[in-house]
């Protein structure tokens, strides 16, 4: 299986999993700066020219969640739950996740990670402010669910977890008001206990030499 991904919001997610689940992996890492996502050969397999894209024989899977899904079905892992209703519930965060938490999230992240990268200026007070309201609405729905609850989907982590949780490790230096959902953060303490969700991304030349 061949990993292609960059060092950003949602190439972590399935990084981390990868890592998590010990999977033999071979990582092909896309400088986005170099323009190297819109190269003929890259759109060749995956003609949306974005990361993260799998290629695990004749398959090529396109979005993080459902290259999550491969991963965790070729480790024969329960983070893929057996049950159908259960796999029912992990669809349902994954789709709650990007059409309400990350989407806000991800416009918090962009203004003031992705924007300073790509020398794009100053965060969009405006947009800033819309984004937090936002992220404010929907993770207290989060933290409500959470409450009684150790994971997503109850005792047992899931796919659900590593998807839902993925902008929460940038919530500080992306202004995210995280501080103010308990149980998400509590939940997302878990996450952080796991080695692979806090260094997800593998080892470059460029990262060892930096921290040499």
């Amino acid at each position: 299986m061949k990993l292609y991904y960059a060092e950003t919001l949602s190439p972590r997610k399935t990084c981390a999993l990868a890592q998590y689940l010990g999977l033999l992996i071979d990582y092909a890492f896309v400088d986005l700066r170099r323009g190297e996502h819109t190269r003929p050969d890259y759109l060749a397999i995956n003609p949306n020219g974005k990361v993260p894209c799998l290629v695990d024989g004749e398959n090529i899977i396109w979005e993080a969640d459902a290259i999550m899904c491969r991963l965790a079905q070729r480790a024969e892992s329960p983070l893929w739950p057996r049950g159908a209703q259960q796999q029912i519930d992990v669809v349902r965060w994954f789709s709650w996740n990007s059409q309400h938490l990350l989407r806000h999230a991800g416009a918090l992240y962009f203004e003031y990670l992705i924007k300073p990268w790509a020398g794009l200026g100053e965060p969009d007070a405006s947009k800033v402010a819309e984004a937090q309201g936002f992220f404010r609405k929907h993770a207290a729905v989060l933290d409500q669910h959470l409450k009684g609850r150790k994971w997503l989907l109850g005792g047992d982590l899931s796919l659900a977890d590593f998807s839902v949780g993925i902008s929460l490790p940038y919530a500080k230096n992306a202004a995210m008001p995280l501080e103010e959902f308990p149980e998400v953060v509590r939940w997302h303490d878990q996450l952080n206990a796991i080695d692979a969700w806090r260094d997800p991304f593998p080892a470059r030349q460029e990262r060892a030499a930096a921290n040499a």
